[in-house]
C-alpha cells in the first residue's frame, strides 16, 4: 500500500487511516480502469450470448459438457474479476492464447475456471511438474493386446476437439519440455510420433476446397479446431522459485497480471464469511496481510502472506470468536518457525501497528470434550471444546468409522500442551487441510493417529522422499496379466476417494515442483490423473450429475469420481531451517516453506514439551523407570535444548522425546545401567567432533551424570553361553530362535574378545525391548561380524542388503523385471525380510542417500509402507484383514543397520542425523589394547608376543592420531589382522615388511607418510632398515685376570683389633604432611631401534626446564625416578610406560642465592609396604624427605633430635670451597626399607628403620671416609686418612636387645708376591662394591675355573674389575683378583679439549658427586659411565673417523667374554648453563644406574633418559628377534619355479654324468649338476639323489644396491629443484634470508595445513557429486520407467550428471571466517619463556597456507588486537596474501606489533567488535577465532562477561584459545567458558592443533 507510516495510537488517527487504506487501494492499483462491468447472460433465437461490459461472446453447445467446469462462478462477482474476465474474452476473441501471471494462490486458476464456466468451453486441465514430459502433453503409447497404440493427451486433444488447455505452473517444468508446444501455439500446427500432422484450421478448410476429406485422411492430416485456445497459469520466476519462461515461448503468450483482489473487494467478501467478528478486525488483519504482501516486506526476506487463506481463517475465528489474532496468524503465517530473528521482530511490528499483538491476554483454546457423530449429515462430527468457561460447538467432518472419545488410547499420554495443539487442529481441520512442523521425535505421527481416531478416520500414510516423482503420487503405470498396460492410482488418490485422512509425511523433503500437483486438490479437491480419470469436488460433482441427469455408473464410464467429503491432508514436516536461504539440497538446508506452501496448508507447530509434562509422559509410557534416573535425563536434555549454541542444538536434537524413551524403556528393564552410558549412546558421542564431545561432556558434569566406573567390568569375564535352548551373553540371557530357513543363518570365524561381548550384551538388551538397532563405527573395527556372530548365537536367519550410492528406494524394496511383456516384481531382501521374520542387515547404509534410506522411517515406526507394485506392508494383522495386497510384517522381523561414522574421511551421507532417534544406536570401537592383543593371539598363535605387542601399541598410538585429526585414515583391527595372518603364514618374513601391506597406501603422501614411519619407529617397527645396519660397540680384549693378593679379617683376640660399637635407638621426629601437586605429563616414548640396532633400546625426554640439573638415578623394579636440583624435583616413570609423574619440591628446598648453596639429592625408592614411596636425601643439610608419589604427601624426617639446622653451615656461607664432608646416604637395602647414613670425616652411623619410624646410632671409634653395604649385616668402612678397610658386623635385628653390639674387624691387605718383603700393595680405594654375589657360573667363567665362593664384585679407578673371592663370608683369607687397568682412571686428565672445554668451567674443582659405576651381576658385567678423555678412542675408532659428539661413553666390562666396549652416549639436547655445578655431580654428563630387567639406564644433564642393554645373551636375544622383524631378504634373486609333471617315472636316483666342460644342463636326466632335470643331482629337479650345485650361479648383485639411485642423478634432481626454488624466489622478489625465516613457520605447521587441504578437497568433491538426471535419452534404465520402455519411448533412462541449481534458489554464499590474534606486548615479552608468540605466528601462517586458493568457499581475514587497540589489520578478506612474501610481511607485522605496542588487553573489546561485524556481513555460516595470552583475572574481568562475549551472537561461532598462564588458572577458565567453544594451550605447540580441531569440527563439517 501507499501509506503506511501513520503510527498515532489515537483513535481518530486510526479511523483515517482505515479510510485512506481503503481509498488508496481503490485508487492505487486498479485507477486508471474506473468503469464498472457486468456480466450478462442473453438468450436469443440464434443461441445464447455472453456479454460482459460491451463484448459478447457466442456460446456453442458443448460436445462432452462432462468436462466443462461447474460451480466455479460466486453470485457475486467482484468488480475486479468482472476486468479480468472481459480482457481474457477480448483476447479469446482475437484467437490469442493468455498467460495468466501473478503471486502464489488458487485465484489465477478460478478466473481461468469461471471464464469457461461462463462461456461453457471444455477444459483440459494439466498441472506442469518438473517430471512432465512431452508424452505427458501429446502422445503416449498403451499397450493393447500386444501392440503399442498411441493415445492422444491433453494437448493434442484440446487442438482436435476444440477444447481449452490449461496449462498450470510453466515455472515448475523443466526447460526442455514446453518448447514442444511453441510450434501449436504459433501456427497451430504440429507433428505427431504416429505420424500425424496436426493442420490450423484456416489452412485445412483452403486444403478441404481442392482435396477431399478422404484424402487428407489418408495423408493423415488432422484439424485443429477453431476453437482451440491455451490458457497458462504461471508464477512470475525471479521473484519466486523455478525455471524463467523460454523467450520464444513467452512471446506467444498475451500476459494478464492477476494480483490479489483489491482491499475493498477483500474486505467485502471477508465481511461476508464473518458477521460474528468486529469489523475492525477483519479489516486489520487483512491490512496485515496486504502489508505483508508489498514490495517492501518482499525486499525484507519475507515470504507472502497468504490471502487466500484468510476466508477459511475467518470461518475459525467466526466459530471461536475468542481466539487471539496472532494465534490465526501463526496458523497462517508461522513467522516464528519460518524466519530468522529480524524478520521475526519485523512481522511482530507489523502485527503491533494493526494492534493485532494479543496473544498474551487471549485466552488458550482449551480442551477437547466431546465428539459425536452428526446425525443428520454423514461423514460430519460435532466438536465441542471447552475455552475460557465456555463451551463451542461446531461440525466438523469425521472419517468413517466409529469416532473414539478423546484421551482414551492406552499409548497417548496428553499432556496439557498436546491437549491445547488438537483443539487447535480441531478448529482447523473445519475449513482446511493442515500441516504440523516439528522436530523429529517430538510426537507428530502419534499426535496425527490421535486426531484420527478422535474423528474415526482411517489414516493413509504416505512417506514422501526426495526423489519421488508426480507419477509417484498419484498414478502409477503397471501391466495388466495379458501384457496391457494400465495405470494404478497411488494411495494418495484411493485416500481422495474413500475419504481417508491423507498423512503426507516428510513434506520438507520434497521437490517443490513435485508437490505442486497437488494444490489443485488441496485448494479445489479437484485432480487430473494420467489416465484421464478426474476427481471432482462432492458438490460439483452432484450438480454435474443433476445438470446432466447422469447415474454414477455413467459418470465413471466417463471416468469422473467425487472426491469424498470426507477427505484431508494431514502433512508432517520439520522445521524449516532457519536463515537457510536454500543451501546446497543434498544437505536439506532448503528453506522449503516458501510462498506457495504457504497457501496450501494452516500450519501448527509441535512444540518441544516443557520439563514436566515430558516427565508425566515418560512415566505414564514407561512406568517402571527409576525417578531419579528420568529426572536427571531430562534436565540434560533441556539444559541442551535452551541454550542456543548450534553444537548443544544438535546434540538435543539427538536426545528427542522418542529417544528419551528408549532410553527410559531400557533404564526401566535394567535400572542399573549409568545414565551417562544411554546419553553417550545416544548421542554417539564416541564419533562427535571433539568440540561437540566437549560439549556434551561437559553439560553431563552439570547435571551431575556421572559415568561410574563398573568395577565389576574388568574382573567380570564377559562370556557368552548357550544352554538348554538359552543364550546368555553377560548377564542377559534370550531364547534361541528355532528358524524354518537354516542355511540363512549366518555362521562366522569369530574370537571372543571382552570387548566386544559387552558390545554383544548391550545389542541384546536393546534386542529383547524390540528395538532395531544401528551400529556405527569405523571401518574394520569388526561391525559385520559381531552382527553375524549376534546373530549366529540368536540363530536367526538373515536378509543382507549393501547400500551404495545408487540405491534408489525402488531397489530397497522391489526389482522390477520383464517378462513376456508382462511386468513381474522380485521382492528385495527388505521385503522377504519382513514377511518370513528374518532379521535384515542393512550394510554401508551411508552411502545410500538419506533421502532414498529415509523409507526406513515408516517401516520400523508405523509399521507401514507402500511397495512399488501395490501392496502394502501392514504391521497390525487386525487391519490388513479386509484389505487385499497385504504383506502382514512378521512379528519376528527386525532391522540392523550398518553404517560407517558421520563426517570425514567416510564423507557418507549423515544417515545417523537423518535416522538416528529411529535405532537404538551403538559405537563400536576398535577394541582396547588388551582385548585387541588377546584376539592377536587367536589369530597368530605362534607370532612372537614382543611382535604382537608393538603392533597393538603402535596402531593405538596411530588411531589416537586419527582421533585428534593428525592423519585422516583410521588404521582398524582389521588392518592388524591381516598383518597378524600374514606373520602367521609366512613367518620368515619381516614385520617391517609386512606393515607395508597397509601402509603402502600412503607411500606417496609425503607428510602422512612421515608421520606414520615416525610412530612406527615410535613403537620399534623398524620400517626401513636393513638386516645389515647392526651398529653395536667394537668390543677390545681385557687383560688377563690376576690375582693380586689377600683380605684378610682380623679376629683373633687382640683386643686393639677388635673393637666394640655401642648403638643407642630413639624415636625419629616427623614433620608434615604437606600435600604438593603431582603433575603427570604424557611421555613421548621412542623405541631407538627403528632404523639400526644399537644397545640402546629407548630413549624419552623429561619434561624439565632447561636450567634445571639432574643429580640421580634410581630403579626400583621397572620404575624410574630421577632426581633434579636446581629446582629440586622428583620424576618417576615406568620402563614401558606412558606418563611422566613429577613432583615440584621448589617450597621445600628454596633456591638460595645462585651458586652459593648448590643442593644435591640423591634418592632412596622404599619396597613392599611402602611401594611408590622414595626417601630423599640433600647431602649438604642433610634434609631427609619421605615423599608419597600417589598421594603427593611430603614428610620431614628429623634424624638428629637436636633440630635440624647443620652444623657449621652458618659460619662462613660465602666460602665457595668444598665444605667439611657432605652427608652420604646409602640406599643398597632401601627395598627393605631402611637407610644409613653418614657424615663424610664423622664417626657415627644412623641407621634410619622407614617402617618402625626410629634410628639406631651406633658411634665408631674411627673416622669415616666412605662406607660399603655388602650384605644386610655386614658392612665395609673406610678410614678417612689412611683408607684402611673395616668391617663391621651387626646383629641381623637390632631389637634383640641383649646382642645389641656391633663390632668392628679390621682388614690387612696383603699383596700376592711377597717375596720382595714389600708391602707395596697399593692399597684400593673401592668406588662401588657389590651388595651380592656373581652366581656360581658367572663366578667360574670369569676366573676361568670351576669354583663355588662367597664372592663380592669391587671397582676402582686403577682396575677394570676386582672380585674378592670369599668376601664378606668366610673368615680364611679372601682372595682378589683383577682386571687391571693400563693407566689408572684417575691419572688421566679429565679436563677437556676443545668444545667442551666451555661447558665444563675449566678444570674440575673436586670430586664429582656421583661414581658412575654400577654391577650387573646376572650379566656378569661392571659398567662405568666414563668422560670422553678416559676412553682409549683410538683402539675404539679407526683411524679416519672423527669420534662422533658425546656425553659420555658406558664402558661395559664382561668377564665372561673377556672384553670391554666402549657405548657412546649422544649428546643432551640442552645443558644447563650453570656449568661449575654440573661438573661436581658426575664426571661424565651422564648419571646411570642398573635396571631390574638387566642393562643400565642414563639420564644426560639435558635430562634425556636412555635404556641400554648391555648382557651379551639378551642382546643376541633381541637382534635376533630385530632381524626376524626385518625379514630375511637374503640376497639370493627370487627364481620362479613351474613344477610341471614330466610323466617318466623316477628311476633309480644316480649322480649323473660329469661333464668335463661343466656346461649348463636344463632337464634331461643324465648330467650331474644340472637344473631342473630328474634322477640326477642337482638343483630343482625331481627324483635326484642330492642337491649339487656346480658353481653356475651368477654373482648376485645385492638387493639395496640394485634398488639405489645412482648418486650423479640424485645430485641431477637436488640442483633441479634447488634452481626452481630460486627462480620462484627470485618471481616473488624474496631474498633466501626471507625464505628461510618463512620456512621455519611454515614447516612447523605443515602437516596441519596438508591435512585441512586433504579435507577441504574432499568436501570440494563431495559438494560436486553428479545428482541423477532422470528422462534421459541414454544412460541407465530406470527402473521407474520401465513400462514406457515397453511401449517404445524414448526418454527411459537416467544418468549421472551435474544438477544445475535452481533458479530463483539464492547463490550460496561462502563461509566467514576471522582471526583475531594477540599481538599485545606480553606476547613479546614471554615469547622467551614458552614460544606463544612464535606458535601464534605459526597458527597465522596455518590459516592463510590452508585457505589458499578456496577464497570462493572462504572468505577470511586476520585482525590483530593489543594495548594499541582492537582492530589492527593484519589481513583484509578482499587482499589475502598469494605468495609466501606476502605471507612473510603478515607474520612481520605481527612481530613488529608486538615489540612495539602499549601494554594492555582488549581481548574482550576485540572479541565483540569482531562478532558484530561478522554478524553484519552476507556469509553462510562465520566464525570467529579469537587467540589470546590474556590473564583475565589480572585485569579484572569475570570469565562469565567473556563467556556471554563469546556466545552474544548465535549465528557467529566465536571460539577463544588461551595461551595457558600461570599454575591452574587456564582449567579454572576453562571451566567457566562455555564447552566446546573455549580451548587453553598450556602448551604453545598445541596452538595450530587446536586450530586445525576448530577448523575439522565446526567449519568443514558442514561445508
Amino acid at each position: 500500500m501507499h501509506r503506511q507510516v501513520l503510527c498515532h495510537r489515537s483513535a481518530a488517527a486510526v479511523a483515517a487511516r482505515r479510510m485512506r487504506t481503503i481509498v488508496g487501494s481503490v485508487l492505487g492499483r486498479d485507477s486508471w480502469m474506473w468503469r464498472t462491468h457486468e456480466v450478462k447472460l442473453l438468450n436469443t433465437s440464434s443461441g445464447d450470448t455472453v456479454k460482459i461490459g460491451e463484448i459478447s461472446y457466442k456460446l456453442k453447445i458443448p460436445r462432452n459438457p462432462e468436462l466443462v467446469p461447474v460451480k466455479h462462478i460466486t453470485d457475486s462477482l467482484p468488480q475486479t474479476v468482472a476486468q479480468h474476465l472481459r480482457w481474457i474474452m477480448q483476447k479469446d476473441l482475437l484467437g490469442q492464447d493468455v498467460f495468466l501471471i501473478g503471486p502464489p494462490g488458487p485465484l489465477r486458476r478460478s478466473i481461468a475456471m469461471q471464464y469457461l464456466e461462463l462461456t461453457k468451453r471444455e477444459v483440459e486441465y494439466v498441472a506442469l511438474s518438473r517430471d512432465t514430459t512431452e508424452t505427458d502433453l501429446k502422445q503416449r503409447r498403451e499397450i493393447r493386446s500386444g501392440t503399442a497404440f498411441y493415445i492422444d493427451q491433453c494437448a493434442v486433444r484440446a487442438a482436435t476437439q476444440g477444447r481449452v488447455l490449461v496449462l498450470e505452473g510453466l515455472e515448475k517444468a523443466e526447460r526442455n519440455v514446453l518448447p514442444v508446444l511453441n510450434n501449436l501455439l504459433e501456427n497451430r500446427e504440429m507433428q505427431l510420433e504416429d505420424g500425424r500432422f496436426l493442420m490450423s484450421s484456416e489452412r485445412y478448410d483452403k486444403l478441404l476446397q481442392e482435396h477431399t476429406k478422404e484424402e487428407l485422411d489418408s495423408w493423415k492430416i488432422v484439424r485443429v479446431s477453431e476453437d482451440f485456445r491455451v490458457i497458462a497459469l504461471g508464477l512470475p520466476v525471479p521473484k519466486y522459485k523455478g525455471n524463467p519462461l523460454d523467450p520464444p515461448l513467452r512471446s506467444r503468450f498475451q500476459a494478464r497480471d492477476i494480483y490479489h483482489l483489491p482491499f475493498k473487494d477483500q474486505l467485502e467478501l471477508l465481511y461476508t464469511v464473518g458477521p460474528n467478528i468486529a469489523a475492525e478486525r477483519v479489516s486489520q488483519l487483512l491490512s496485515l496481510a496486504t502489508t505483508l504482501c508489498s514490495q517492501e516486506s518482499s525486499d525484507l526476506g519475507l515470504p507472502d502472506f497468504p490471502v487466500d487463506n484468510l476466508l477459511p481463517a475467518l470461518h475459525v475465528l467466526n466459530a471461536v470468536p475468542m481466539l487471539s489474532s496472532q494465534q490465526l496468524v501463526q496458523r497462517l503465517y508461522p513467522y516464528a518457525s519460518i524466519l530468522g530473528k529480524d524478520g521475526r521482530s519485523a512481522v511482530e511490528g507489523v502485527l503491533g501497528r494493526f494492534e493485532l499483538l494479543d496473544g498474551r491476554r487471549a485466552p488458550a483454546p482449551g480442551a477437547l470434550k466431546s465428539v459425536s457423530v452428526t446425525r443428520e449429515s454423514e461423514g460430519r462430527a460435532d466438536v465441542t471444546l471447552h475455552v475460557k468457561d465456555k463451551e463451542i460447538t461446531f461440525q466438523v467432518p469425521a472419517g468413517t468409522k466409529e469416532p473414539r472419545p478423546p484421551n482414551s488410547s492406552p499409548n497417548f499420554i496428553s499432556t496439557p500442551s498436546h491437549s491445547q495443539l488438537l483443539s487447535e487442529m480441531m478448529q482447523s481441520h473445519m475449513v482446511k487441510d493442515m500441516c504440523l512442523i516439528g522436530a523429529k521425535g517430538c510426537g507428530k505421527s502419534v499426535l496425527a493417529r490421535e486426531f484420527a481416531e478422535i474423528l474415526g478416520y482411517s489414516i493413509e500414510p504416505v512417506m514422501l522422499y526426495q526423489d519421488m516423482t508426480a507419477r509417484d503420487l498419484l498414478q502409477q503405470r503397471y501391466t495388466l496379466p495379458n501384457g496391457d498396460t494400465a495405470w494404478r492410482p497411488s494411495p494418495l488418490v484411493t485416500a481422495a476417494i474413500e475419504g481417508k485422512l491423507l498423512l503426507l509425511d516428510g513434506i520438507h523433503r520434497v521437490n517443490l515442483g513435485t508437490l505442486a500437483v497437488l494444490s489443485r486438490l488441496l485448494h479445489d479437491r479437484e485432480l487430473d490423473l494420467y489416465d484421464g480419470t478426474r476427481l471432482l469436488r462432492s458438490d460439483r460433482y452432484q450438480t454435474l450429475k443433476e445438470q446432466l441427469q447422469l447415474s454414477d455408473e455413467q459418470l465413471q464410464e466417463r471416468s469422473i469420481f467425487p472426491v469424498h467429503p470426507s477427505f484431508r491432508v494431514l502433512a508432517l514436516a520439520e522445521p524449516p531451517v532457519v536463515g537457510a536461504a536454500g543451501g546446497s539440497s543434498s544437505s536439506g538446508g532448503q528453506q522449503w516453506l516458501g510462498p506457495e506452501l504457504l497457501t496450501m496448508f494452516l500450519y501448527h507447530s509441535v512444540t518441544p514439551m516443557a520439563k514436566a509434562e515430558e516427565m508425566g509422559l515418560i512415566q505414564g509410557l514407561t512406568p517402571n523407570v527409576p525417578a531419579e534416573a528420568a529426572e536427571q535425563l531430562l534436565l540434560l536434555t533441556h539444559s541442551l535444548r535452551k541454550t542456543n549454541d548450534p553444537t548443544a542444538q544438535s546434540l538435543a536434537s539427538s536426545l528427542s522425546t522418542r529417544q528419551l524413551l528408549r532410553i527410559c524403556r531400557r533404564l526401566s528393564q535394567y535400572p542399573e545401567e549409568s545414565i551417562a552410558h544411554a546419553v553417550n549412546k545416544a548421542c554417539l558421542s564416541r564419533f562427535l567432533p571433539s568440540l561437540a564431545r566437549a560439549s556434551l561432556e561437559k553439560s553431563l558434569a552439570n547435571c551431575s551424570i556421572q559415568d561410574k566406573p563398573d568395577p565389576a567390568e574388568q574382573t567380570e569375564d564377559y562370556s557368552c553361553v548357550v544352554k538348554d535352548g538359552v543364550l546368555t551373553i553377560g548377564n542377559v540371557s534370550a531364547p534361541i530362535y528355532n528358524p524354518i530357513e537354516k542355511m540363512k543363518v549366518p555362521d562366522v570365524l569369530f574370537y571372543d574378545n571382552p570387548q566386544h561381548m559387552k558390545v554383544m550384551e548391550d545389542m541384546l538388551k536393546d534386542f529383547l525391548l524390540g528395538e532395531h538397532l544401528l551400529l556405527v563405527g569405523n571401518q574394520g573395527v569388526g561391525k559385520n561380524k559381531i552382527v553375524d556372530r549376534f546373530l549366529h548365537l540368536l540363530n536367526r536367519p538373515r536378509e543382507y542388503l549393501q547400500l551404495h550410492r545408487d540405491t534408489t528406494v525402488q531397489t530397497l524394496t522391489l526389482q522390477p523385471s520383464v517378462r513376456d511383456g508382462i511386468i513381474t516384481y522380485e521382492d528385495s531382501p527388505l521385503v522377504k525380510a519382513v514377511k518370513m521374520g528374518h532379521i535384515l542387515v542393512i550394510d554401508e547404509a551411508d552411502k545410500a542417500p538419506t533421502n532414498v534410506t529415509c523409507i526406513l522411517k515408516t517401516l520400523v515406526e508405523s509399521g507401514e509402507m507402500i511397495l512399488a507394485d501395490g501392496r502394502r506392508i501392514i504391521s497390525d494383522p487386525r487391519e490388513a484383514k479386509g484389505r487385499p495386497n497385504t504383506i502382514v510384517m512378521h512379528p519376528d522381523f527386525r532391522m540392523l543397520v550398518l553404517a560407517n561414522r558421520p563426517g570425514f574421511p567416510f564423507l557418507g551421507n549423515d544417515f545417523f542425523g537423518a535416522l538416528g532417534d529411529i535405532f537404538s544406536c551403538h559405537a563400536v570401537d576398535n577394541p582396547k589394547p588388551q582385548a585387541e592383543l588377546a584376539m592377536l593371539k587367536q589369530y597368530g598363535p605362534d607370532v612372537p608376543d614382543a611382535t604382537l605387542q608393538k603392533l597393538v601399541a603402535a596402531f593405538g598410538e596411530l588411531r589416537s592420531m586419527a582421533d585428534q585429526g593428525t592423519i585422516t585414515y583410521p588404521y582398524s583391527t582389521r588392518e592388524v589382522v591381516n598383518i597378524v595372518k600374514h606373520l602367521q603364514k609366512f613367518p620368515g618374513e619381516g614385520l617391517a615388511n609386512v606393515v607395508r601391506n597397509v601402509f603402502d597406501f600412503d607411500s606417496y603422501n609425503k607428510d602422512t607418510r612421515e608421520i606414520l614411519i615416525e610412530a612406527l619407529h615410535k613403537h620399534g617397527i623398524p620400517i626401513g632398515a636393513k638386516p645389515t645396519s647392526v651398529k653395536l660397540a667394537k668390543e677390545l680384549p681385557l687383560p688377563e685376570v690376576q690375582m693380586t693378593g689377600h683380605w684378610t679379617i682380623n679376629q683373633e683376640g687382640n683386643a686393639r683389633r677388635k673393637l666394640l660399637c655401642p648403638t643407642e635407638t630413639h624415636r625419629i621426629d616427623i614433620k608434615g604432611p604437606v600435600f604438593l601437586r603431582v603433575q603427570s605429563y604424557p611421555c613421548n616414548r621412542q623405541e631407538s631401534r627403528a632404523l639400526s640396532f644399537s644397545e640402546e633400546t629407548a630413549h624419552w625426554q623429561i619434561p624439565m626446564n632447561e636450567v634445571n640439573i639432574i643429580c640421580d638415578v634410581a630403579t626400583k623394579d621397572d620404575v624410574l625416578y630421577v632426581a633434579t636440583c636446581n629446582p629440586v624435583s622428583l620424576f618417576s616413570m615406568r620402563e614401558r610406560g606412558d606418563t611422566i609423574q613429577s613432583m615440584e619440591l621448589y617450597d621445600v628446598f628454596p633456591r638460595t642465592i645462585s651458586g652459593v648453596w648448590q643442593p644435591f639429592v640423591t634418592i632412596a625408592p622404599l619396597g613392599n609396604p611402602l611401594d611408590g614411596q622414595v626417601v630423599l636425601h640433600e647431602e649438604q643439610s642433610n634434609t631427609v624427605l619421605h615423599l608419597d608419589l600417589v598421594t603427593g604427601a611430603v614428610r620431614r624426617l628429623l634424624l638428629s633430635p637436636d633440630g635440624d639446622q647443620p652444623a657449621g653451615r652458618a659460619s662462613n656461607w660465602w666460602s665457595s670451597k668444598e665444605q667439611q664432608g657432605g652427608h652420604k646416604m646409602c640406599r643398597d637395602f632401601s627395598h627393605k626399607n631402611w637407610l644409613l647414613f653418614y657424615k663424610e670425616g664423622g664417626n657415627q652411623l644412623e641407621v634410619l628403620d622407614v617402617l618402625e619410624g626410629q634410628v639406631h646410632s651406633i658411634s665408631l671409634p674411627i673416622n669415616l671416609k666412605s662406607v660399603f653395604l655388602v650384605a644386610e649385616d655386614r658392612w665395609l668402612l673406610l678410614e678417612s686418612n689412611t683408607n684402611k678397610k673395616f668391617l663391621l658386623t651387626k646383629p641381623m635385628h637390632m631389637a634383640a636387645e641383649e646382642s645389641g653390639v656391633c663390632q668392628l674387624h679390621s682388614i690387612s691387605e696383603d699383596a700376592v708376591s711377597s717375596g720382595h718383603g714389600a708391602h707395596s700393595a697399593e692399597v684400593s680405594v673401592p668406588q662401588m662394591l657389590s651388595c651380592d654375589q656373581l652366581p656360581n657360573e658367572n663366578l667360574s667363567a670369569a676366573l676361568n675355573q670351576k669354583i663355588v665362593s662367597p664372592n663380592r664384585i669391587l671397582a676402582d679407578s686403577g682396575s677394570f674389575a676386582r672380585v674378592v673371592v670369599g668376601f664378606p663370608d668366610l673368615m680364611s683369607p679372601n682372595e682378589v683378583y683383577s682386571f687391571k687397568r693400563p693407566v689408572d682412571l684417575s691419572a688421566m686428565k679429565s679436563s677437556e679439549s676443545g668444545a667442551h672445554m666451555f661447558l665444563r668451567g675449566g678444570l674440575q674443582s673436586s670430586a664429582a658427586k656421583q661414581v658412575n659405576c654400577v654391577s650387573l651381576l646376572s650379566a656378569n658385567q661392571v659398567v662405568r659411565a666414563l668422560p670422553p678423555t678416559k676412553v682409549p678412542l683410538k683402539e675404539v675408532y679407526p683411524k679416519d673417523v672423527t669420534p662422533p659428539m658425546t656425553a659420555a661413553y658406558l664402558e661395559v666390562t664382561d668377564l665372561s667374554s673377556k672384553k670391554v666396549k666402549y657405548i657412546p652416549v649422544p649428546r643432551s639436547r640442552t645443558v644447563s648453563p650453570y656449568t661449575s655445578w654440573l661438573s661436581k655431580v658426575s664426571e661424565s654428563d651422564v648419571v646411570i644406574a642398573p635396571l631390574g630387567s638387566g642393562g643400565v639406564v642414563t639420564v644426560d644433564m639435558g635430562g634425556y633418559v636412555r635404556l641400554w642393554e648391555t648382557g651379551l645373551d639378551t642382546l643376541q636375544r633381541s637382534l635376533l628377534e630385530w632381524r626376524n622383524m626385518i625379514g630375511t631378504e637374503d640376497g639370493r634373486p627370487v627364481q620362479i619355479t613351474i613344477q610341471r609333471d614330466s610323466g617318466l617315472d623316477v628311476n633309480a636316483p644316480k649322480h649323473g654324468k660329469i661333464d668335463a666342460n661343466n656346461a649348463p644342463h636344463v632337464g634331461g636326466n643324465q648330467w650331474a649338476g644340472g637344473t631342473g632335470g630328474r634322477d640326477t643331482a642337482g638343483l630343482g629337479g625331481k627324483g635326484g639323489p642330492y642337491r649339487l650345485d656346480a658353481g653356475h650361479k651368477v654373482y648376485q648383485v645385492s638387493q639395496a644396491e640394485k634398488d639405489a639411485v645412482p648418486e650423479d642423478v640424485r645430485r641431477a634432481a637436488r640442483e633441479m629443484a634447488e634452481k626452481a626454488f630460486k627462480e620462484r624466489l627470485k618471481e616473488i622478489d624474496m631474498s633466501e634470508y626471507d625464505a628461510a625465516t618463512y620456512k621455519r613457520f611454515s614447516t612447523a605447521v605443515m602437516r596441519q595445513v596438508q591435512s585441512l587441504r586433504i579435507i577441504l578437497d574432499s568436501l570440494q568433491a563431495k559438494g560436486k557429486e553428479r545428482q541423477w538426471l532422470k528422462n534421459q535419452a541414454l544412460g541407465e534404465l530406470d527402473d521407474a520407467k520401465i513400462i514406457d520402455g515397453l511401449t517404445g519411448e524414448k526418454s527411459i533412462y537416467k544418468r549421472r550428471g551435474e544438477l544445475e541449481p535452481e533458479l530463483g534458489s539464492p547463490q550460496q554464499k561462502p563461509k566467514r571466517l576471522r582471526v583475531l590474534a594477540d599481538v599485545s606486548g606480553s606476547m613479546y615479552r614471554f615469547n622467551g619463556v614458552d614460544g606463544r608468540l612464535e606458535r601464534s605466528m605459526e597458527a597465522v601462517c596455518m590459516v592463510m597456507e590452508a585457505l589458499e586458493s578456496y577464497e570462493h568457499k572462504f572468505k577470511y581475514d586476520i585482525v590483530g588486537h593489543s594495548g594499541d587497540g582492537y582492530d589492527i589489520e593484519l589481513v583484509r578478506a578482499d587482499k589475502v596474501p598469494k605468495n609466501n612474501k606476502q605471507r612473510l610481511k603478515v607474520l612481520k607485522t605481527m612481530h613488529a606489533h608486538a615489540q612495539f605496542c602499549m601494554s594492555g588487553d582488549y581481548t574482550l573489546e576485540g572479541t565483540d567488535a569482531s562478532i558484530k561485524q561478522l554478524a553484519r556481513e552476507e556469509a553462510d555460516e562465520r566464525f570467529v577465532v579469537v587467540l589470546s595470552d590474556a590473564n583475565l583475572e589480572r585485569y579484572g574481568i569475570p570469565p562469565e562477561r567473556f563467556a556471554r562475549v563469546l556466545t552474544a551472537d548465535p549465528q557467529v561461532n566465536a571460539f577463544a584459545i588461551f595461551i595457558g598462564s600461570l599454575g591452574d588458572q587456564a582449567e579454572r577458565l576453562q571451566k567457566t567458558l562455555p564447552a566446546g567453544r573455549s580451548f587453553v594451550a598450556m602448551d604453545t605447540k598445541q596452538i595450530p592443533q587446536i586450530l586445525q580441531q576448530i577448523f575439522t569440527s565446526t567449519m568443514l563439517s558442514s561445508a
